[in-house]
């Protein structure tokens, strides 16, 4: 009862709105309108129509002017609206004054958020998160959803002979709900916690092995699953939608050098995501904070390439992740005309040019992440005893043994071990003659 009303699941048709207060800002509302469209969509609702609307200052009451706040619920009736849809975020009173006033349910770009996320949720962990960031949005609009009862009375008198005016019965049961809400809401944050602990655990096993760790991020539908998909060779669910991944995925990857890592897939990031979100998905956003490196992937056909890098580094610093090593990978590039290549490379000299779908770029990328960890490992051609086959078991063990050989009564191996345990190995290492330098 206590949960945000699933209206998007209710109405078919929805009026966008999109209000601006800084006409230097008028190109950026308008893409960002066109954003929420496509968000919209992506519930399976039709968008009637859209309104951009530019207001000299914030009001209390609808966040524009009352008058314009008129017009503007008279148009989305005149369209056929079930839904009026806020490209800002609305407060839980301007919310109640739009719907008392245009009779049409009333939501923002934060609600919408929300709903594509517990649309999108699978696994217990990413259900448990969009269920606290719901649970959090909607406990300060509790008192909308009894507006129906604020007129009604209470039972016991109010004379001075009386026990005192009792609480009117909406407010009775706005207090019920609220304390069911932040019980469920506590109940919803232990369960986070003991996925958390849950997460370490794994995280300890994998750093048994010290297998170099890098994290896919990027704004929403630029590719990081395709990438993943291509890196790995596996087959996580990759699809041209918005938030189409939100639970991590981790996989192994062999590097050319024999070199093995692993791959974590994020949830993409939007422009203007709900704080709380963020907070809700700190447990899964972790992976990018525990990475020895991220791997940034920037949809390089859309023209708001350079804005959607900015706010997945702003989401990054937030996290705490702002001073990892990026490797910045822009994807799609199968899909950009020659004259906006030369735009790209000088807004993003450092990128490596990738189109997943074509492979164009990719051999570049590999190298590239080659360079990221080769302060990591180092590369070896031992011979080594057979008394001392523990080491050999132990390159095994902590390192990649490329190559095994036993003909001439010694362990000849070529392997891959972290730099850290190179002085175990030293003492076997074959020396490499050099060239002789031409005169």
């Amino acid at each position: 009862m206590f949960d945000i009303r699933e209206k998007p699941q209710q109405v078919e048709r929805a009026f966008l709105v999109g209000a601006y207060f800084d006409r230097r800002k008028a190109q950026e509302s308008a893409d960002l309108l066109e954003e929420l469209k496509e968000l919209v969509q992506t519930l399976h609702i039709e968008v009637v129509a859209t309104e951009l609307v530019f207001a000299r200052e914030m009001t209390a009451r609808h966040l524009i002017g009352k008058g314009k706040a008129a017009e503007l619920m008279q148009a989305a009736r005149d369209a056929g609206a079930e839904c009026i849809v806020f490209d800002n975020e609305l407060s839980p009173a301007q919310q109640r004054a739009w719907e008392g006033e245009s009779k049409l349910a009333v939501i923002d770009r934060h609600e919408v958020i929300l709903d594509i996320f517990n649309m999108r949720a699978k696994t217990r962990e990413a259900r448990l998160q969009v269920e606290l960031a719901r649970m959090e949005y909607s406990i300060p609009r509790l008192t909308r959803m009894w507006a129906h009862l604020d007129r009604q009375g209470g039972g016991a008198g109010g004379g001075a002979g009386g026990a005192g005016a009792a609480r009117g019965e909406g407010e009775t049961q706005l207090e019920v709900d609220r304390r069911m809400a932040y019980k469920r809401l506590d109940r919803v944050k232990a369960e986070l916690e003991e996925v958390k602990r849950q997460r370490d655990t794994m995280r300890k096993e994998r750093s048994r092995v010290p297998v170099p760790h890098a994290a896919i991020v990027g704004y929403t539908n630029a590719g990081k699953s395709s990438l993943l998909n291509h890196l790995t060779q596996s087959d996580v669910l990759a699809e041209d939608k918005l938030f189409a991944t939100l639970d991590t995925t981790t996989r192994r990857m062999e590097l050319p050098d024999g070199q093995s890592m692993l791959i974590t897939d994020t949830v993409g990031f939007v422009r203007n995501l709900p704080h709380d979100l963020v907070q809700s998905f700190r447990a899964t956003l972790e992976e990018a904070v525990l990475a020895d490196f991220l791997i940034h992937v920037v949809d390089a056909s859309s023209p708001h390439a350079y804005a959607f890098y900015q706010t997945t580094t702003e989401v990054l610093a937030e996290l705490g992740a702002g001073d990892k090593r990026v490797l910045l990978a822009l994807n799609k590039m199968d899909l950009v005309e020659d004259h906006r290549q030369m735009e790209l490379l000088r807004q993003f000299p450092e990128a490596v040019f990738i189109s997943v779908q074509t492979g164009q770029g990719m051999e570049d990328l590999f190298h590239r992440i080659h360079d990221m960890l080769i302060d990591r490992v180092v590369r070896m051609d031992l011979s080594i005893p057979l008394d001392r086959m523990d080491l050999v078991a132990f390159a095994h063990q902590e390192g990649k043994v490329l190559s095994e050989d036993y003909d001439r009564g010694v362990a000849d191996i070529q392997c891959v071990v972290p730099k850290r345990f190179e002085s175990r190995f030293l003492p076997f290492a074959v020396t490499q003659k050099k060239p002789a330098k031409s005169r």
